[in-house]
C-alpha cells in the first residue's frame, strides 16, 4: 500500500543508510522492504511516535534488517523465495514435529546430528530443539535465562554447529525451529550486568524502580506465575540499589518494549538466528511483552502490535522463516496470536493447541469426551495460512486451561473439577494409576498445574511395577489414541522426546541443587538409547508403542485430507465416550476421513444412523485406514473396542 507520509520517510531513510548497504544490489531485500515499509512505519509509529528519537530510531530499524539481510546466504535467500512461491508449504500434512533437550537427548550438537536417522525412522521432519543458548548453569530455568543472545553455550557445542545441523536437516527435508526468548534476560546478560553498574541506557532496557511505589501499583492486578518458587513481580537488586520486574523467576529480568532500542536489539537476534537456518522461531513468552498498571500486564493490544512489528521485519529479510507463538492463555485470547481482525496470519503462523491438550488429558481422567466434544465447539478460529502446533505433552507442565463456561455445559463445577482433575493425575484419586506430581500449586486459591511423562501420567510405570498385562495393554492404547488425535485433528501434530518409547518418570533431577525444586525436570530427563533399541524387539513396550507410531505417523503423511485447511467438522453423536469428527481434502471433498475415538475402558457403541447424513456409512462399512479392514456395522451401530481409534474411510 502506498501512503505518502511513510514512503516519504522510507526515501530519507534510504539516503541515510551507511555506504556499505547502498552499494550493493539488494534487489529482493528493498522489494519487500517497500511492500512492508508502510506496515512497519504505522506499527512502529503507534508504538514510538511520541518519541523524540523517532527517525533516528526508523533508520536504526531499517538498517538492521539490511545488514542482516546482507549476512544472509544464499541457500537461504533461494528458500526464501521458494517460501514466498509456495506460501501455504507449513499447512501440508507431511509435517510431524517432536521436541527435545539436545544434551539430553544426544550430549551435543554433534550428536544431534549422528542421532537424526531415529527421528528419521520414527517418521519426525520438524525438530525444535529446546534453548541452547548460553545462561547460568544454577539460574538456567531450562535454557530460557538466558545470558547472551547470540552465543551458544559451550556445553552443546558452537553456533557454527548449529548452522551445520541446520544444513544437514535441510538436507534430509527436515526443518529446524529455535526459540528466542523475547520477554526477559537473565540478570547476568550484559545489559543486565551494565544496567547494575549506574549506566541509564541500560537500565532503561528493564523496568526498574528507585521504590516500592510503582512495583506496588503493577502488584495490586498483576498474577503471580510461580507463587511458590517466585512469589510476587519484583526483586530487589541491591548492586544497583533499584527494584526491578521479574515477572517469572527473581534472576529473569523483564525487558521494558516501551524502549524502541530493545525491540531492535530483539529483532536483531530473531534475524540472526534465521541467518543460522532456523526455518521456524518459536517466540517465547509472547503474552507478556507489554506491560501497564491496571492491568494483568498479559495479552494486551501492544503485545500484539509488537509481534506484527517483528513479523514484518522478518518478512523483509528472511521472509522463509515462521514463527511459532508460545502464548499459553485464555482459549479466547489464543487465536489474536495469529493477528486480530486479520485474513492471514499477521503476527505468528503457528501457535500452541493447549486447549486441546488440556481436553485430551481431561478425557483420559474422566474416561469420556464430553467436555472434550464441549470445548472443542469453543476452540477459536484459526485464520488463513496459520495453524495449531497439537500436542499431548510437552517440557513445560500440564495447565488445566480449559474454558469454565465448557465445564459447566458438560456437567462441571470448574473448580471442582480441576480438583479432581490434580488429584487424579498425581495419583490422589482413588483407583488412579497415575504418577504425577502438582507442579506450582498456589496455597491461595488451591489451584495447581501436572508435571509427569506421558507414560507414567496414563498408568504405564504403575502397571509395569505391578505386572499387570491388561493394566500395560491399557496405557499403551491410551498413548496410541492421544497420538492418533493430534495426528489427526488438525495442524502441526508435536510429539515429545521418549513418549514413542513409553519412557517413565525419572527421579534424577532430585540429586541436582539446581533442579530439585521443579519437579517438571521428572519429565525432561536424559533419553535411554538402551531402551531405544528395544523398539526393534519384538513384544516389548518399546516395539509396541513405537511401531504403531511410526506406521499412524506414515499414515497421516499419506492422508491428503489431515492437510490443514480449515477441512474439519465435529459430528455430534449420542455417546458421550466418544469423539467423532470428519476431516476432507480440500482439493477433492469426497476424498475423506472419519475419525472416531473411544476415551472409554469398556466396549461403546456408535450409532450410524447421525453418520449417515453426512455421507458415512452409505453401504454396510468403512476402511479402517491402519488395519486394512472394512469396519463393519451391526443393527447399524459400530461397536468400539475400549481405548480404540479409527480412520475411516468409504
Amino acid at each position: 500500500m502506498y501512503e505518502q507520509a511513510s514512503h516519504a520517510l522510507l526515501n530519507e531513510i534510504l539516503y541515510k543508510l551507511k555506504p556499505e548497504i547502498g552499494n550493493l544490489r539488494l534487489r529482493h531485500f528493498y522489494t519487500r522492504l517497500g511492500a512492508n515499509f508502510y506496515a512497519i512505519h504505522t506499527l512502529f509509529h503507534l508504538l514510538y511516535g511520541e518519541r523524540p528519537n523517532f527517525k533516528e530510531q526508523m533508520v536504526s530499524l531499517v538498517e538492521t534488517l539490511a545488514l542482516r539481510y546482507i549476512d544472509r546466504v544464499p541457500h537461504l535467500r533461494k528458500s526464501d523465495l521458494a517460501r514466498e512461491r509456495d506460501y501455504n508449504w507449513f499447512l501440508s500434512q507431511k509435517w510431524v514435529g517432536m521436541a527435545l533437550y539436545c544434551d539430553r537427548f544426544a550430549g551435543n550438537v554433534k550428536g544431534l546430528r549422528a542421532r537424526l536417522p531415529y527421528l528419521q525412522e520414527l517418521g519426525v521432519n520438524m525438530l525444535h530443539v529446546m534453548p541452547m543458548l548460553d545462561c547460568p548453569p544454577d539460574n538456567s530455568d531450562g535454557g530460557y535465562a538466558v545470558r547472551d543472545f547470540c552465543k551458544i553455550d559451550s556445553r552443546f557445542g558452537t553456533t557454527a554447529d548449529v548452522a551445520a545441523l541446520a544444513a544437514t536437516l535441510k538436507k534430509r527435508d527436515m526443518l529446524l525451529v529455535l526459540d528466542v526468548v523475547v520477554n526477559h534476560t537473565s540478570n547476568e546478560h550484559e545489559w543486565a550486568q551494565r544496567a547494575r553498574k549506574g549506566e541509564k541506557q541500560y537500565q532503561d532496557y528493564y523496568y526498574v524502580f528507585n521504590d516500592r511505589e510503582i512495583p506496588d501499583i503493577y502488584e495490586e492486578t498483576m498474577p503471580e506465575i510461580f507463587p511458590v518458587t517466585a512469589p510476587g513481580n519484583f526483586t530487589w537488586d541491591e548492586e544497583m540499589g533499584k527494584w526491578v520486574m521479574t515477572v517469572f523467576n527473581n534472576y529473569q529480568w523483564d525487558l521494558n518494549y516501551r524502549n524502541p532500542a530493545v525491540l531492535i536489539e530483539m529483532i536483531d537476534i530473531i534475524l540472526f538466528w534465521a541467518n543460522q537456518g532456523a526455518d521456524i522461531l518459536r517466540m517465547d513468552a509472547v503474552a507478556f511483552l507489554w506491560k501497564k498498571m491496571g492491568s494483568a500486564c498479559q495479552n494486551e493490544r501492544e503485545a500484539h502490535l509488537l509481534l506484527q512489528l517483528m513479523k514484518d521485519c522478518c518478512q523483509v529479510t528472511a521472509p522463509g522463516v515462521l514463527f511459532i507463538a508460545e502464548a499459553i492463555v485464555a482459549p479466547a485470547e489464543v487465536a489474536k496470536y495469529f493477528g486480530e481482525d486479520a485474513i492471514n496470519a499477521k503476527e505468528c503462523e503457528i501457535a500452541y493447541n493447549a486447549t486441546f491438550m488440556t481436553l485430551l488429558w481431561d478425557a483420559v481422567a474422566t474416561k469420556n469426551a464430553a467436555l472434550l466434544n464441549q470445548g472443542i465447539k469453543s476452540l477459536p478460529t484459526k485464520l488463513e495460512r496459520a495453524t495449531w502446533l497439537n500436542y499431548v505433552r510437552c517440557h513445560d507442565d500440564i495447565g488445566l486451561g480449559f474454558d469454565d463456561n465448557d465445564a459447566r455445559m458438560a456437567g462441571y463445577d470448574p473448580v471442582r473439577h480441576r480438583r479432581f482433575l490434580v488429584d487424579y493425575f498425581t495419583g490422589k484419586f482413588p483407583g488412579s494409576p497415575a504418577r504425577g506430581l502438582p507442579f506450582g500449586e498456589n496455597p491461595k486459591t488451591g489451584d495447581a498445574r501436572i508435571s509427569g511423562s506421558l507414560a507414567s501420567l496414563v498408568g504405564l510405570e504403575a502397571a509395569l511395577e505391578s505386572r499387570n498385562e491388561d493394566a500395560i495393554d491399557a496405557a499403551i492404547k491410551t498413548i496410541l489414541l492421544l497420538h492418533s488425535m493430534i495426528l489427526s485433528f488438525g495442524g502441526i501434530p508435536l510429539l515429545y522426546y521418549g513418549d514413542a518409547l513409553g519412557m517413565l518418570n525419572s527421579r534424577e533431577y532430585l540429586d541436582d541443587p539446581s533442579k530439585r525444586d521443579d519437579n517438571r525436570w521428572m519429565h525432561r530427563s536424559h533419553f535411554d538409547w538402551d531402551k531405544a533399541k528395544k523398539r526393534h524387539q519384538t513384544g516389548t513396550v518399546e516395539h509396541r508403542i513405537f511401531c504403531a507410531l511410526k506406521k499412524i505417523i506414515a499414515l497421516r503423511k499419506e492422508t491428503l485430507a489431515f492437510a490443514d485447511f480449515d477441512n474439519r467438522q465435529l459430528l455430534t453423536v449420542d455417546n458421550p465416550n466418544l469423539l467423532v469428527f470428519y476431516r476432507s481434502d480440500p482439493q477433492n471433498i469426497r476424498n475423506r476421513v472419519l475419525v472416531v475415538g473411544n476415551f472409554n475402558v469398556e466396549e461403546q457403541t456408535l450409532s450410524v444412523d447421525a453418520l449417515r447424513m453426512h455421507g458415512f456409512f452409505q453401504k454396510d462399512g468403512m476402511k479402517d485406514l491402519l488395519s486394512g479392514t472394512r469396519m463393519e456395522t451391526d443393527n447399524d451401530a459400530m461397536v468400539l473396542p475400549p481405548l480404540s481409534w479409527y480412520w475411516l474411510t468409504d
